[in-house]
Order: structure tokens, then sequence, then C-alpha cells
């Protein structure tokens, strides 16, 4: 496989733990699989491929490490069943996911990958995979995009220490990689709010604390509009509790949502809001984007479903299967307040009390990125992320970049 430059220094490091962090896109995983073929090549070797789940190992690297081996004709045996492909010469080459750590004992490893290794837990590494490396004196390789201050960023920080004469660790952008031109960046950064840019395409170790919403600004998202005479479509994000049924409600033009109204209604349930949103909007065909909880989820009588109540009441809903991580959903809406190239996609009408005190105090739990739920703003706030969420979705996809050329003959890539 041919490597950039970057990407050739981190494999010609030959120290024990190396740390690579980058921006999307870079080629890490490319690079990881390189790594792993590398070490196979010799004898008997345990060479360990970890994700942050067994689906994700499986999506991310299984097709591209068995079409390697298959032509470099290195396989004697694929089990399908376990992502495990063994060697002519006597190697393993595994594929495991670090949401079942106790797949991950008891087996003595010459080189672990960790890849994505932002979204593993740090036991998973310290109780598990580390000592797996104890008895061989294995080598590691973690890579991953930066998630805040987190594990990873210490042992980035570990890596920067030159008295820690077994780990290095890289740091490289998207750019740097290589595989992404200028004009790709800039549309990013239309889609992309400011942190979330920085983080994934910047490679920047983002903080998680204060202020969740801070693509939002008083004076630049909210303003006075008239919903058009001739709009006959509306749009409503939900959020199911008892105290309060919050919903917000909006028209779209020209990807632009107007947030117009809002609905908070106490001590209720969501046969009472439907009545509430036909009293208020009658005539409108209405999209509405509820909690995808609604589909097991009962807050009135008689044994249905907020789903179903919304459906029988003749509203369209659009519901995704299960729910998006909260970053991501956080991340839509930051990205619609105000994308990284300063385009404003949400205008909220101040009579919108509720939602512009919410959005704007909201803030992250400390000591955590989840948001703090003991404040009274996240209903409003869950209501607008499940509707922008599902409209204009942001998620911190892994890669899927394939090794160009590995030679058959003298059986390493380049």
């Amino acid at each position: 496989m041919k490597l950039s430059q970057p990407q050739r220094k981190v494999a010609d490091d030959q120290t024990r733990f190396r740390v690579l962090v980058t921006g999307r896109r870079f080629g890490k995983t490319t690079l990881a699989i390189r790594e792993l073929c590398y070490v196979a090549r010799e004898m008997n070797k345990v060479c360990w491929y970890v994700a942050p789940s067994y689906r994700q190992a499986k999506q991310i690297a299984w097709v591209k490490i068995k079409k390697i081996l298959k032509d470099l004709r290195w396989v004697k045996r694929i089990n399908e069943a376990e992502l495990t492909i063994e060697l002519k010469n006597g190697s393993r080459i595994c594929l495991r996911g670090a949401d079942n750590k106790d797949s991950l004992r008891g087996v003595g490893i010459d080189f672990l990958v960790l890849d994505e290794s932002a979204d593993i837990e740090e036991s998973a590494w310290t109780e598990v995979l580390r000592p797996t490396l104890s008895d061989t004196k294995g080598k590691a390789l973690f890579t991953g995009t930066p998630k805040g201050m987190n594990w990873f960023h210490d042992l980035y920080q570990t890596g920067q220490d030159p008295t820690n004469e077994d780990w290095s660790s890289y740091l490289y952008t998207t750019i740097q990689g290589g595989f992404v031109d200028n004009t790709e960046l800039e549309t990013a950064k239309r889609d992309l709010d400011a942190k979330t840019f920085r983080q994934e395409y910047e490679a920047t170790w983002e903080t998680y604390s204060g202020i969740i919403y801070y693509g939002f600004s008083m004076q630049d998202n909210v303003k006075h509009f008239s919903v058009p005479d001739t709009n006959n479509v509306i749009h409503i994000g939900m959020d199911f509790n008892l105290d309060p049924m919050t919903s917000v409600v909006s028209f779209i033009e020209n990807g632009v949502v107007y947030i117009f109204d809002e609905i908070q209604i106490w001590s209720s349930n969501t046969d009472e809001l439907c009545q509430e949103i036909h009293r208020r909007y009658p005539g409108k065909k209405i999209f509405v984007y509820p909690d995808p909880a609604s589909r097991q989820r009962k807050t009135s009588a008689g044994g249905r479903t907020d789903l179903s109540i919304l459906q029988n009441a003749g509203f369209i809903c659009k519901v995704p299967p299960r729910h998006m991580a909260i970053r991501d959903r956080v991340n839509s809406v930051n990205a619609k307040l105000c994308s990284a190239s300063g385009h404003r996609g949400i205008f909220i009408h101040p009579k919108c009390k509720n939602l512009l005190n919410s959005i704007s105090k909201h803030t992250y739990k400390e000591g955590t990125v989840l948001p703090d739920k003991t404040q009274g703003f996240d209903h409003m706030n869950d209501a607008l992320g499940y509707q922008i969420s599902f409209l204009y979705p942001i998620r911190t996809s892994y890669e899927n970049a394939v090794p160009e050329r590995y030679s058959v003959k003298t059986g390493v890539m380049r």
C-alpha cells in the first residue's frame, strides 16, 4: 500500500505503544490494517483489531482485511462467525468489539489495534487488553479522532512525554492526510458547527462543558417573522413527558427552519397534545418528529403507544428506529444554529420564550459529556433536537478507506 508521508512516519516508528490522533478521512484505519498484516507475516503471531463494538469491527475492517489477505494468498482458513482469519504461517488475525469485554480475556496478543479509541471504555484497555500484551511483550496502536478530554487524550499526552520511552504519539489534521481536498473541507464547514468541524477535521481536543448550544445567538438566531399565507405545511418536534408535554413548531423555507410557536402542556397526555395541535393549526399538513421511544412509550390510557396515537390523529410521523447518540443530536442542532462557515439555518420567534430560555441556558452535567437534566431545560431542547437531527443529521461516521496496492510477490503492502 502506498502510504502518505504522515502514515509512513507512524508506520516506521518502532515504539511499543503508538497513539495516532487524526481528523476524519486521514486513512488511519487503512494504516491500522496495514500494520496488522505486516506483523502477521511473521510465524505464529496473534494480532487483534478491536473497535468500539463487534458490529463496528465487522463493518469497518472485516471485508478489507479478507480481501488483502486473499490477494496475498496467505489465508488458510476464515471463520466468519468469530471474525478470525488463520494464515498459512500459523498467525491469526482476529476482530473483536470492546462492548463485550469478557470476550477479550485470556489470550496472549502480539499486536493490538484499538481503532476509534476515544469511543472505547478506558477499562477495556487497562483491565483487559493491557494484560494480554504482557507475556508476549506485545505492541499496540491506538487510533481515533478526539472526543473531548477523555482517556484517549491522556494517552496522547503520555506519548508526547520524551521520558516515556515505550510511548509515542502523533496528531494530524484531515488535510495533512492528503485524501480530502479543500473543496470538501469547505463543504463540511457549511454542514457542521464550528466545534464539531474542529474536532472531526482539525483533530482538536474540544471540551464539553458550559453551554451546550453554543451556536445559538440571541442577536442572530432570534427575529420577528410571519408564517407565509401560502404555507400549508408545518413541522413539529416532540418530547413526551407528563410534566410537561412539549413541542416546537416550525415551517421550513429554502432549508431554513423558522420556529414560530411552542406547546407546553402540564399534567397531560398524547391525546390532549394532538387535540391542541389540531385546534391551533386547522387544515395544515403536519409532520411530527417524536422521541423514538414513542414506538413503545404510552402516556395515554388504553394501551396505545404514543406513535400510534399520533398516526391515528392524521399526522405524518418521522421517527428513526432508535435514538441517535445525544452528542450527534446536539451537534446537529448546533450546526443548524450556526455552521462552521457562519451560516445560520434556525430562526426563533421572540414569542417562543420557553425554547429561548432553554436553549440559551442549558449546560452539560459537570464532569460529563451529557446534558444536565436537573435544570428543566432539556424538554424543549430535546423536542427541537428530534426534528433537526432527523432532517439534518450529523453522525461521526467511521472511515471506509481501502488500501490502494499490496504486493503479492514480496508479501508486503506498500
